[in-house]
């Protein structure tokens, strides 16, 4: 027999590991949770909310395969490792499928499964550009994203990408009854809905994924929407967030319900120029795919990032003197910079913020505050919708100046600029900030003079620290690094 081990890859189209085990008429596909692993590595409800509900339509999408998908629950990977071991043991599984995850935990723990002498196959199916393939002229791993990009780059027009369709279905929907599993349980139902739905830290709202549809609709009228209309805009909209300029696509990428290979392959049908062409208006919107192709292969050859060690190791002891009372305030949005609380009510109230403000946000904890990075790597994973741990890490350490190819340290975004640049009107800040509601375009940025002779001030916070003092406080400490 051979089983289909399901993991970070939650899609029929592109999924390697799903064709081979049609080819091979496979039965049955197992996927097994690991509620205590979620809770270390931080993943947010409304993630494994979105996880389940893709888990629900795989089942049905599987029976049509004739594959019965079936869930047992392990408390973390190393107990993964054993529960996988067990089960093929029982019912005489002989070959086991499954797409790789490059994170360390996750390598140690399919390592000691290829050891223990399970016959297991695995495939890369979450990059474009094979890990390994994109290296300089030592044969290491670029450092820096642009060349790494012009590598990528030429990698694509040699070689292209190679993306698997979806199985060809056999006709019939797979009758055969759920095999026995822990408790139980069928199809995942149950037993994960009281863990995903009780992390109090979330408001009402931040936990339920139902507002993003399943990725087969995304894929058969949101992505087609996207690259004929959208994106010869992106690189224009993408920086404001009252607009609807970006994708949307990164939470399906981040549970592997869509394929960036895929996407590729289609933004490329429509503009075959593309990769010649970097100049083009759609260009943009490839570059974020390169830069996440980047954060995965750093990830590959640099393991140690998945243990929250900075890439530039001058920055591990690092003494961060920023106050837990200013990560406390930051983390609720109560820090009286208004594009940076607007973000952060975003990011609590809905499970997703947009990426600018990633940006802001991330550049104001670090560099403002001088909090630790890794404190907020942590809050955004166990709130995002999209936690994804490579670019997630990527990006905190990028607006921290600790990471590889992160901005100069004495780059410190100013806040109130960041607001009249890409929210002119406060459109955005007023719809996360009611209490800011009536007052006027000109004191939106920073309003506490006008609330003070209106008589409002204490309807929103004092700023935490002044920006110039902020800024050289910053910039002294890490010239002292």
């Amino acid at each position: 027999m051979t089983l289909l081990w399901i993991r970070r890859d939650l899609r029929c189209f592109d999924n390697p590991a799903l064709s081979q085990a049609v080819a091979n008429g496979c039965q049955y596909a197992l996927y097994i949770s690991t509620p205590e692993q979620w809770q270390n590595h931080n993943e947010s409800p409304i993630k494994l909310d979105f996880i389940r509900r893709h888990l629900h339509q795989m089942a049905t999408d599987m029976s049509q395969y004739g594959m019965t998908l079936l869930h047992l629950s392990a408390t973390n990977f190393a107990a993964q490792g054993t529960c996988l071991l067990n089960f093929c043991r029982e019912h005489k599984i002989q070959q086991v499928l499954a797409n790789s995850e490059p994170e360390c935990n996750e390598q140690l723990r399919d390592k000691a499964l290829l050891e223990s002498g399970l016959n297991i196959k695995f495939f890369d199916c979450d990059v474009i550009a094979p890990r390994g393939r994109i290296l300089n002229q030592s044969g290491e791993m670029f450092k820096v994203f642009t060349p790494f990009k012009k590598a990528w780059l030429k990698h694509m027009r040699e070689f292209g990408a190679e993306c698997i369709g979806r199985p060809e279905k056999i006709g019939i929907m797979n009758q055969t009854p759920m095999m026995a599993c822990e408790d139980d349980l069928p199809l995942f139902n149950a037993s994960l809905s009281p863990f995903l739905l009780t992390d109090e830290t979330l408001v009402q709202g931040g936990t339920i994924s139902s507002h993003w549809p399943l990725a087969d609709k995304v894929m058969e009228k949101i992505v087609p929407r996207f690259l004929n209309d959208k994106v010869v805009e992106y690189s224009a909209q993408r920086d404001f967030p009252a607009i609807k300029g970006t994708s949307g696509l990164s939470p399906y990428l981040a549970i592997g319900a869509l394929s960036a290979r895929t996407l590729y392959q289609q933004l490329l049908h429509r503009y075959p120029q593309l990769i010649e062409e970097v100049n083009h208006p759609a260009f943009a919107w490839l570059n974020e795919l390169i830069w996440r192709d980047f954060y995965k292969h750093l990830l590959f050859h640099y393991p140690r990032l998945s243990k929250r060690s900075p890439f530039q190791q001058k920055y591990e002891n690092t003494p961060w003197p920023g106050k837990g009372a200013d990560f406390d305030a930051w983390s609720k949005g109560q820090t009286g910079y208004p594009l940076v609380d607007a973000a952060m009510r975003q990011l609590i109230t809905t499970g997703w913020m947009h990426n600018r403000l990633r940006m802001v946000v991330a550049s104001f904890l670090t560099k403002h505050l001088l909090v630790d990075w890794r404190l907020g790597e942590q809050f955004f994973m166990s709130h995002l919708i999209d936690g994804d741990f490579s670019a997630n890490n990527g990006g905190w350490q990028w607006a921290a100046s600790t990471g590889c190819d992160a901005q100069p340290y004495f780059r410190v975004f100013n806040p109130i600029l960041q607001s009249q640049k890409f929210d002119p009107n406060g459109d955005f800040i007023r719809k996360y900030l009611p209490e800011l509601a009536d007052v006027p375009n000109k004191y939106i940025h920073l309003p506490h003079e006008y609330m003070a002779q209106q008589g409002l001030s204490q309807h929103y916070w004092p700023p935490l620290v002044e920006h110039k003092t902020a800024r050289l406080r910053a910039i002294e400490f890490y010239k002292a690094q």
